[in-house]
């Protein structure tokens, strides 16, 4: 069992019935737990058995490979996050990583150019795994297709147009990580990743198959979460829940480190709009927005209608070490 709603995307190829179903399951489960796993999404099976192929390549390449990428030497918070650079709410997270955007110039710098354009700029590729680029930049492509189709989705099943998310998405902000956590010994779950909500729209995860570790937050429980084979596990961002007045909400979840002599692997893709965008308010017809409870106000963690803000909000709290390299002017407290 996932432990959360399984939807199949291919109903959207169906009757206008099936359409409406899949619309109203959609809405269903990203307000009443904020996650589902996708079955039916068409991303090829061989797309996602050489995503796993690659990511274990390159986290077998020896240290000095991809120290030589590290993100402290990116303007851009590109490149490779060694064990234990990266933090969550103040707490180290026991993974190693690699993220990769859209390969843009860029942003140059200036008096009137918000802070937030330094998160726009080239990756940083190992060059003795070449392969990497080319399988990311085609899960890029394929998730962005199917983040498409599901914001169109939810635009309907909210009431609105269609077309009511696609300005905000006229120059997008595809970001994903490849994440490994190493098996750790402790007697309390040891924080693979710590409780968080994403920042952005919305999420589509691919874990390693039979790989458990994620778990939801439900009415104050953990949910253990294990998808289906190829399925994508997807949940929404804080700007969906801006968007809706709280309809839909950000939930909180985590990973728990694998168990010692084992490790998992996962490819989360991160579907964000422009970076100067301004997420649309979606006004909800009256039974739904009698449903919708505000967004969440937490002084620690504030919400920004602009992408690029709320993105570097988190790019700051969770990679001290980067931003003291290449923009010290940025710290918190500075």
């Amino acid at each position: 069992m996932s432990g959360i709603p399984v939807l199949d995307l291919s109903l959207l190829n169906g009757t206008a019935e099936q359409q409406a179903q899949f619309r109203d399951d959609l809405r269903r489960a990203t307000h009443e737990v904020g996650f589902f796993s996708l079955v039916g999404h068409g991303v090829p099976a061989d797309l996602i058995d050489r995503a796993y192929e690659v990511a274990h390549a390159f986290f077998a390449l020896p240290e000095s490979h991809k120290l030589a990428i590290e993100n402290v030497t990116s303007p851009h918070f590109r490149g490779y996050t060694r064990m234990g650079g990266e933090r969550t709410l103040g707490r180290v997270d026991i993974r190693e990583q690699i993220d990769i955007g859209a390969e843009r110039p860029a942003v140059p710098a200036g008096p009137d150019t918000p802070d937030y354009w330094i998160l726009q700029g080239p990756n940083l590729w190992p060059e003795a795994l070449p392969e990497l680029r080319e399988v990311a930049e085609e899960w890029i492509a394929r998730l962005d297709e199917v983040s498409s189709r599901l914001l169109r989705a939810w635009a309907e099943a909210l009431g609105a147009p269609a077309d009511t998310f696609d300005e905000a998405f006229r120059n997008p902000s595809p970001y994903m990580k490849i994440a490994r956590y190493p098996g750790v010994e402790a007697e309390q779950p040891a924080q693979g990743v710590g409780a968080h909500k994403d920042l952005g729209v919305l999420t589509l995860l691919s874990v390693e198959e039979g790989k458990a570790g994620l778990q939801v937050e439900k009415d104050g429980e953990w949910i253990d979460v294990t998808p289906p084979a190829h399925a994508f596990v997807v949940n929404i961002g804080e700007l969906l829940e801006i968007a809706t007045g709280g309809y839909l909400k950000a939930t909180l979840h985590r990973v728990v480190s694998p168990a010692p002599g084992t490790e998992r692997i996962s490819i989360p893709y991160f579907h964000g709009p422009a970076l100067d965008a301004t997420i649309p308010t979606i006004e909800l017809p009256p039974a739904l927005a009698a449903e919708a409870a505000g967004v969440t106000q937490d002084p620690a963690n504030p919400l920004h209608a602009v992408f690029g803000e709320n993105w570097l909000k988190s790019r700051l709290r969770a990679h001290p070490n980067v931003v003291e390299a290449q923009h010290p002017h940025l710290l918190v407290g500075a």
